[in-house]
C-alpha cells in the first residue's frame, strides 16, 4: 500500500506521533509552534492544542493527559475539548545553553520517561546535547544520563525492553546505537554501533520498534522509513511522498499501520507540496502498544 496521507496539517516540524487505543485517534506535536494535535480515525476530525513553550515529545498518562518534553524540562498537559490546555510543570532542565530545547522522546517499556535534548541551531554544531530520564516524583533539576550529542534523536527499545536504540541524526553523525538497558534501575550501558546511517539513505531521525524487535528509522532527506533487524541488517525501505519525514509509530485497531509525522521546511512555498503532513503506511509487521507513563 503506498504511503496514505492522512493530515495535510503542513507541520513546520512533525513530531512523536503516539496512537491511543481508547480513543482511536493519533496525537502528535508540532515543535516550534508549541502544538498538541489529535486526529480520529473515526471521523477524520482534527484538534489542536497550544503549549506556552515549544513541545517536542510527549507520553501518555494515566489520567488521560500527558507528560511532555518542551523547553525548560518536563511537564503535565491537560487538553480539554474546550480547546484550552492545562500545563504544569513537573522536572526542569540545567541546559548548558540557554538557546536549548528537548527534542526526541517516549517511555521504556517500564513507562520511564526518556528525551534528549539539543542546541535550536543545527548549524552551530554543538554536541551540547544529553539525554534524560524523568520518572514520577522527581522534582529536578535532572541529572543527564548520557551526554555528547548534536541531535539526539531516534529512542526505542526492544520488545522486552533490554535493548535501548539512540541515534544522533546531525549531518556530521549520522548514527544510530544500541545499548544494553537495565529494566529494573533504567540504567542503558555498553554503547555500541547499531547502524552507521553514513552508509544508507537519509539521516535517522525518529524511530518505532515493533513486535518482532525490528527498528524503524525514519531517513530524513531521503523520503525513506528503513527497517532494521535486530542484528542491524536493512529488511526494507518504504517511501513517503516528502522529502523529510520525522517520527513513526504504530497504531490503527491492530496495530499494523505506521503513521509517519514530517517536516515543511521555511522555503517550501510550493501548495501541492505535502511536507509537513501526516502519512499512513501498510509495513508489514504489527507493532506494540505504547507505554503508559509509570506513575
Amino acid at each position: 500500500m503506498p504511503a496514505e496521507l492522512i493530515v495535510d496539517a503542513r507541520n513546520a516540524v512533525g513530531e512523536c506521533p503516539v496512537w491511543v487505543g481508547a480513543e482511536n485517534a493519533l496525537y502528535w506535536v508540532d515543535i516550534p509552534a508549541g502544538g498538541l494535535q489529535r486526529w480520529s480515525a473515526d471521523t477524520g476530525h482534527v484538534s489542536a492544542w497550544k503549549t506556552p513553550e515549544m513541545l517536542a515529545c510527549i507520553a501518555r498518562h494515566p489520567d488521560g493527559g500527558w507528560v511532555a518534553g518542551m523547553e525548560s524540562g518536563f511537564f503535565q498537559l491537560r487538553p480539554h475539548n474546550d480547546g484550552s490546555l492545562d500545563s504544569d510543570p513537573l522536572a526542569g532542565i540545567d541546559h548548558s545553553r540557554p538557546d536549548m530545547r528537548l527534542n526526541d522522546g517516549r517511555c521504556d517499556r517500564q513507562g520511564r520517561f526518556w528525551a534528549g535534548s539539543m542546541v535550536l541551531d543545527m548549524g552551530a554544531n554543538a554536541a551540547e546535547g544529553r539525554l534524560y530520564r524523568y520518572s514520577a516524583g522527581q522534582r529536578g533539576p535532572l541529572d543527564a544520563q548520557l551526554s555528547g550529542f548534536i541531535v539526539p534523536n531516534g529512542l526505542g527499545f526492544s520488545p522486552d525492553g533490554r535493548t535501548m536504540y539512540l541515534s544522533d541524526s546531525h549531518p556530521a553523525v549520522q548514527q544510530i546505537w544500541a545499548f544494553d538497558y537495565d529494566i529494573d534501575s533504567g540504567t542503558p550501558s555498553n554503547r555500541r554501533l547499531f547502524v552507521d546511517m553514513n552508509h544508507h539513505a537519509g539521516r535517522p531521525d525518529g524511530a518505532a520498534v515493533d513486535a518482532e524487535g525490528g527498528y524503524w528509522i525514519c531517513a530524513n532527506d531521503a523520503g525513506l522509513i528503513h527497517r532494521f533487524t535486530p542484528d542491524g541488517r536493512l529488511d526494507r525501505s518504504l517511501a513517503v511522498p516528502v522529502k523529510k519525514p520525522s517520527m513513526c509509530a504504530f497504531g490503527g485497531s491492530r496495530l499494523d499501520t505506521l503513521f509517519v509525522t514530517s517536516i515543511r521546511p521555511a522555503d517550501d512555498h510550493d501548495e501541492r507540496s505535502l511536507a509537513g503532513g501526516v502519512f499512513a503506511l501498510n509495513p508489514g509487521v504489527k507493532g506494540l502498544p505504547e507505554p503508559l507513563f509509570n506513575v
